[in-house]
């Protein structure tokens, strides 16, 4: 009830909510459950379907047809890596307690140890086997050269060539050098029909008729 004669005091506006910012926890806990619930495996299966399914149109215009492929989180899985790490991007260190952690990447890859994600395998085999040139174009130093091509071998791939970072260059974005290298492809006059990624920068800069993105919930690339 209003008192005449009693003061009354000024309505205050509510305090702006505060933006909720998703914790560590919860992230590295969605990031496993997405995994763990196949839905990871099963989103890429139906982006390399869509690959497959465009390469397959596109071997009926004839020409001198290649696919570009990207190698970490695309060719190869690197889960067991990640998974030793909590979900974290460990680049230099030891790895030498598998399935514990600290695993560095570097390390991780020298075993190379990683698996293929199998329906990009399928869709490589696919392409290989249609006379399509198959290209892999990986941010990974030259020096790793030796490992990455034992490690595809023994995950079932080949191919055409495989393109590697120059051990000297640095760049702001990988567009700067995967883009670079797909036009020299393009000069040399492959045609590329289809470029698999998971970073959008595996994609962006062209030279490509279609490009298709993978999942990769685990790290960021520029």
């Amino acid at each position: 009830m209003l008192l005449f004669g009693t003061a009354c005091a000024p309505a205050t506006a509510p305090a702006p909510a505060v933006p909720r910012v998703p914790d560590l926890v919860d992230a590295k806990w969605r990031v496993g459950d997405y995994v763990a619930a196949g839905r990871y495996e099963a989103d890429i299966a139906r982006v390399a379907a869509e690959a497959r399914q465009h390469l397959t149109t596109r071997l009926a215009g004839g020409g001198k047809l290649a696919i570009v492929l990207d190698v970490d989180e695309t060719a190869l899985s690197n889960l067991p890596q990640l998974r030793a790490n909590d979900w974290g991007f460990i680049v230099n260190g030891p790895c030498a307690d598998l399935p514990r952690g600290p695993c560095g990447l570097v390390a991780w890859i020298a075993l190379a140890q990683a698996e293929p994600i199998r329906p990009v395998l399928e869709l490589a085999r696919f392409a290989r086997e249609r006379g399509v040139a198959v290209f892999f174009l990986t941010g990974r130093p030259e020096r790793l050269r030796a490992a990455t091509e034992a490690n595809l071998k023994a995950a079932g791939y080949e191919w055409t060539g495989v393109l590697l970072k120059p051990d000297t260059l640095s760049v702001p974005s990988a567009v700067d050098f995967k883009a670079v290298e797909r036009k020299k492809l393009v000069e040399q006059g492959y045609v590329i029909a289809v470029n698999v990624g998971d970073q959008m920068s595996d994609l962006d800069g062209g030279f490509a008729e279609r490009t298709y993105k993978l999942p990769n919930p685990f790290y960021f690339v520029p």
